[in-house]
């Protein structure tokens, strides 16, 4: 367990709609150097970044301010009744929304899959926030086939009756991919995409989000963003893949960082999509960045 030092205290905001968000703060505005963001995947949350915040608020030379934020209908954020506003357009606004309310100008941005997005979406909403990116499994190619087996199971897992069960069903989900994942790696992720309510275990985001993956297919067009992706050019990135990943290719790995000078690149093996930044390496590696850009 941390120390309750480390434990993060949990904020609520208000987004421009009204609707309630939540992040988590490691630190405060006093801690010095650039100030790290962490933004989650498609229907995950903050506690997938513990280790990493805990690690980078604590775990250098001076104690550094993080924010894992939780986005509309994820984690302790509320969920939208209209889920079409499930949306990067609208998300991005409910982020920077968390962000001029903790007074953040200027942040190192983690973002896990749709969190990349959003990171590169910022290169032309508030290019002034990127200090530096981690892209964690996300690139500007993202590939059919991965986004077809992440609509698979986005808000079609049945309900465990007990954790034994939830970890299970993650495996049944996920093992494919992850290859070198222990009993303890699988118990975190499974407490991270279940929670125990009412004495029932539910998911920790709205399975409405499946809607907004009607239209992957077999048939469906690419999604190419290389002008999102080259819009963060001056800017220091780390591109994150894991080894066995259908989202992220590895020729698209090599072709960022060949279109960018200032971008590098870190495997991260056994794990597929996208890398649960829990293993040491991992984390050394992002430390070592953030480190060396703030």
């Amino acid at each position: 367990m941390p120390d309750a030092a480390d434990a993060p205290q949990h904020r609520f905001i208000s987004a421009p709609d009204g609707l309630r968000l939540h992040y988590a703060e490691y630190g405060s505005t006093l801690d010095r150097g650039v100030p790290v963001v962490c933004l989650p995947g498609l229907t995950r949350n903050w506690e997938d970044f513990s280790a990493l915040a805990q690690a980078l608020h604590s775990g250098g030379l001076k104690p550094r301010r993080v924010l894992a934020l939780d986005y509309r209908g994820r984690g302790l954020s509320a969920r939208d009744r209209k889920w079409e506003n499930y949306t990067i357009g609208v998300e991005n606004a409910d982020i920077l929304s968390a962000l001029d309310a903790s007074s953040v100008h200027e942040a190192i941005v983690i973002g896990t899959s749709r969190g990349g997005l959003h990171a590169m979406t910022f290169a032309a909403t508030r290019p002034t926030l990127l200090k530096a990116v981690v892209l964690n499994d996300i690139g500007p190619i993202v590939e059919p086939l991965g986004l077809m087996r992440i609509k698979s199971y986005v808000g079609k897992m049945p309900a465990p009756r007990n954790w034994a069960e939830a970890v299970d069903i993650v495996k049944s989900t996920m093992s494919a991919h992850f290859t070198s994942l222990s009993d303890q790696d699988w118990d975190g992720y499974a407490r991270r995409t279940f929670e125990e309510k009412d004495g029932k275990f539910v998911g920790r985001s709205d399975p409405k989000l499946a809607n907004t993956l009607a239209d992957v297919g077999p048939d469906m067009k690419r999604i190419e963003l290389w002008p999102q992706f080259e819009a963060m050019a001056q800017v220091p990135t780390l591109a994150i893949r894991g080894e066995n990943s259908d989202l992220l290719s590895a020729a698209t790995l090599d072709e960022m960082t060949r279109r960018c000078a200032t971008c590098e690149s870190w495997i991260v093996p056994g794990q597929g999509h996208a890398p649960l930044l829990t293993d040491a390496p991992t984390i050394e590696r992002i430390k070592a960045f953030v480190a060396a850009n703030g």
